[in-house]
């Protein structure tokens, strides 16, 4: 996947916001929360499930993150040699486990999942 697709992709979902920090990398989120980094060096860091987490360190995929390993973040070296459409499926999971864990208010706030 090109960094441009991949930009594009974290965009388009709901409520998310780019930040450039910690040395230059693209940070995304979702109510304030991170829930992707992709590195000037290409590589790419997301927040999965502990499924995932578990899947994509044991068959190799991925590594845990530096610093966010604990809280089920993995990181991939290259985000040019990863598929896309798993790539956005990463995405759309990371921001939905980010967003759950927003208050109800600020889910509500940022027009996510609208109350019943």
């Amino acid at each position: 996947m090109s960094p441009e697709a991949f930009e594009a992709a974290a965009l388009a979902l709901p409520a998310t916001e780019k930040v450039v920090q910690w040395g230059g990398a693209d940070v995304y989120k979702v109510g304030g929360r991170v829930f992707a980094l992709k590195t000037l060096e290409g590589a790419l860091s997301i927040k999965v499930s502990d499924i995932a987490y578990a899947v994509l360190v044991e068959t190799g995929q991925a590594r845990p993150a530096p610093y966010l390993a604990r809280a089920k973040w993995v990181a991939f070296e290259a985000l040019e040699a990863l598929d896309a459409e798993e790539v956005r499926g990463w995405l759309a999971a990371a921001h939905a486990l980010v967003a759950a864990k927003l208050t109800r208010r600020a889910r509500a706030e940022l027009g996510l999942y609208p109350p019943s």
